[in-house]
């Protein structure tokens, strides 16, 4: 069996979740999510429990079992308490506003990055004086906000000699020396 596949999904109270053919569909306080699986995996759920099968142990059955279960419990946990991540904009003028959906950065580029969000991802932008802009993302899809987030930091990965750009708040990066005067 799959270490993780096996493991059953508990159902906290105020969630339902529903199976139609492939179709998972989990419903809580904070939203609705519906996830497409694989035909092969078998979904039940009795007794406040999701359980998973597989029909054999092929690799491609495995690996799938395990995805399904992982992909079941992000959307029982998103529905239930949600997801959150926050992240630092590190460097001289890096600036972030948000109005609405519409996310608008100053990275120290020549122009102003306009992005628009996704209206299940809600932001907030939070500036205050002597301090680094944080913006808050929150969602209850796992997937779409781990997207929405490497598409925000893919404008400017933080460097290694400086420790400018975009990170998560408390990420430690692995700083480098940079150049040395030669020694004689």
């Amino acid at each position: 069996m799959s270490r993780i596949g096996k493991l059953p999904v508990s159902i906290p109270a105020g969630v339902q979740v529903k199976m139609d053919k492939n179709t998972v569909t989990v419903k809580g306080k904070l939203g609705e999510i519906t996830q497409k699986l694989d035909s092969s995996i078998s979904v039940e759920v009795k007794d406040n429990e999701v359980i998973l099968g597989r029909p054999t142990d092929q690799k491609r059955h495995k690996s799938l079992h395990g995805l399904s279960r992982a992909l079941i419990n992000n959307m029982v946990i998103g529905v239930s308490t949600g997801f959150t991540a926050k992240l630092e904009f590190v460097g001289v003028g890096y600036k972030v506003t948000s109005t609405g959906q519409l996310l608008d950065m100053h990275l120290g580029f020549s122009h102003n990055i306009l992005m628009e969000i996704p209206a299940e991802v809600k932001i907030s932008a939070d500036t205050q004086k002597r301090a680094n802009p944080i913006l808050t993302l929150t969602s209850v899809d796992k997937q779409l906000l781990g997207h929405v987030i490497a598409k925000i930091r893919s404008f400017r990965k933080p460097e290694p000699y400086k420790g400018k750009g975009i990170k998560f708040v408390g990420e430690e990066l692995r700083r480098k020396q940079g150049k040395m005067a030669a020694a004689k």
